[in-house]
C-alpha cells in the first residue's frame, strides 16, 4: 500500500519501511508520530479512500542539510553580502499505513555469505600486480635525476646577468626597433 503525505509544504510518495527526510517536526528521536495530511492512498492501481486514515513513521534522527551559501552583489556599488543557511530535517521511517504495517527485513541465508569468500580469493591476487608496480616507478625516477641535476646549472648562469633594467622593452619601442634595422 502507498500514501501520498503532505508535511512542511512538500508532498510525499510512502509505503511501509521507507525512510523520507522532511522538514523539522517536534519530538526525539525513537518517538512515533502520526502523519493525518493524507492526499491519496491505494494499493498497486487501485485508490482508496483517505477518510480517517493515518500514516504511522517513527524519528530516525534529527538533523541539518547541507550548508546553503547566499550571496549578493551588485556591481560598481561595493555592495556584497553573504549568508548561509542550514535547513533544520528530520528523518523518519514509515511503519504503518493505515492498517498495513512494515514487513520486518529477513536474516540472510548462510547461502547468500558463502559467494562473498569465493570473491576474495581474486582480491589476495590484486596486490601481487601491484608489488611489480612500484619497482617499475622507483626506477623512472633514477633515470630521470640526473637530467633534472643538469637544468639548474645551465639555468643558474643565466639568472644572475639579468636585472629588471634589462627587462624587455615596451610593445612600441619593439616595433620602432624592427623598422629601423
Amino acid at each position: 500500500m502507498f500514501a501520498v503525505v503532505r508535511t512542511g509544504g512538500k508532498q510525499y510518495r510512502v509505503a511501509p519501511g521507507d525512510k523520507i527526510v522532511v522538514e523539522k517536526l517536534a519530538g526525539e528521536t525513537g518517538d512515533s508520530i502520526d502523519l493525518s495530511d493524507i492526499l491519496l492512498a491505494g494499493e498497486g492501481s487501485q485508490l482508496k479512500s483517505v477518510a480517517g486514515l493515518k500514516v504511522t513513521a517513527e524519528i530516525l534522527a534529527q538533523a541539518k542539510s547541507d550548508k546553503v551559501t547566499v550571496f549578493k552583489k551588485r556591481r560598481r556599488h561595493n555592495y556584497r553580502r553573504k549568508a548561509g543557511h542550514r535547513q533544520q530535517l528530520t528523518i523518519l521511517r514509515i511503519t504503518a499505513i493505515g492498517d498495513q504495517k512494515a514487513e520486518k527485513k529477513v536474516a540472510k541465508p548462510a547461502a547468500e555469505k558463502a559467494p562473498a569468500k569465493v570473491e576474495a580469493a581474486p582480491v589476495a591476487a590484486a596486490p601481487a600486480k601491484e608489488a611489480k608496480a612500484p619497482a617499475a616507478k622507483a626506477e623512472k625516477p633514477a633515470a630521470k635525476a640526473p637530467a633534472k641535476a643538469e637544468k639548474p646549472a645551465a639555468k643558474a648562469a643565466p639568472a644572475k646577468a639579468k636585472s629588471t633594467k634589462d627587462a624587455a622593452p615596451a610593445k612600441g619601442a619593439s616595433k620602432t626597433k624592427t623598422s629601423k634595422k
